[in-house]
């Protein structure tokens, strides 16, 4: 089983970067390596269930990710992904985030577990920190300050 762990400060109030966040499906809206998305089946964006199916912007294929949990309180969210162009089993994943409230800044965790089916675990598991995780952090950051 293959651990990612990333956390980094975002300079800037929990409820900007939560309210980026918590939409589920706005994920084109920060993340480089989504494009257009979509909740399916009619459910409602952010109800827990809903899978959000979008485009990878390499144009390699498309993402279908199931949203687990939800926490308005705790500021944290918790998604498997079902279909991928990426050799992922079993993978889940927590982002949570925490207020650092003597700077008004937030603490920012990314958390997954899961199997490469190709075999090449350090491959992907560096692939999922530097790309996924540390590139969707500062993107984001990057959109909450635009």
């Amino acid at each position: 089983m293959i651990h990612v762990d990333y956390s980094t400060i975002i300079p800037a109030p929990i409820a900007s970067v939560w309210s980026i966040v918590a939409d589920f499906n706005g994920l084109p809206n920060w993340h480089p390596a989504a494009t257009e998305s979509y909740i399916e089946d009619g459910k409602h964006n952010g109800e827990v269930g809903c899978i959000r199916n979008f485009a990878l912007s390499d144009g390699s294929g498309r993402v279908r990710e199931t949203l687990l949990a939800i926490s308005q309180i705790d500021h944290s969210l918790t998604y498997d992904m079902l279909d991928a162009p990426l050799p992922f089993i079993d993978y889940v994943a927590i982002m949570s985030f925490q207020a650092i409230t003597d700077r008004d800044e937030t603490f920012a965790r990314w958390v997954a577990d899961f199997k490469a089916g190709d075999g090449r675990d350090d491959h992907w598991q560096a692939f999922v920190r530097d790309e996924v995780f540390a590139g969707g952090f500062k993107a984001l950051e990057k959109a909450i300050r635009s």
